[in-house]
C-alpha cells in the first residue's frame, strides 16, 4: 500500500512553467500535456471566469516539487 495516487503525488513543476507551475505539474502526473492545461484555463477563463480562481487555489495550494 506504499503506492500513491497522481494526486497524493501531485506537486507543481520547477522545470515547466510560465506563472506557477501548476499547469506543469498538471502535465507531469496525468497523460494530458502542459499545453493542454493552460488552453483549459484559459478558456475557463476567458468563458466563465473560473478557471483564475481555480489556478490561484492550486498555485497556493499545491507544495512546490523538487529541483531536477
Amino acid at each position: 500500500m506504499d503506492e500513491k495516487n497522481w494526486l497524493q503525488r501531485f506537486r507543481k513543476s520547477q522545470t515547466d512553467k510560465w506563472i506557477g507551475g501548476v499547469c506543469g505539474g498538471l502535465g507531469e502526473h496525468t497523460p494530458i500535456p502542459s499545453w493542454c492545461w493552460r488552453l483549459l484555463f484559459a478558456f475557463l477563463f476567458l468563458f466563465y471566469g473560473f478557471g483564475l480562481l481555480l489556478y490561484i487555489l492550486l498555485w497556493i495550494f499545491v507544495p512546490k516539487g523538487e529541483n531536477v
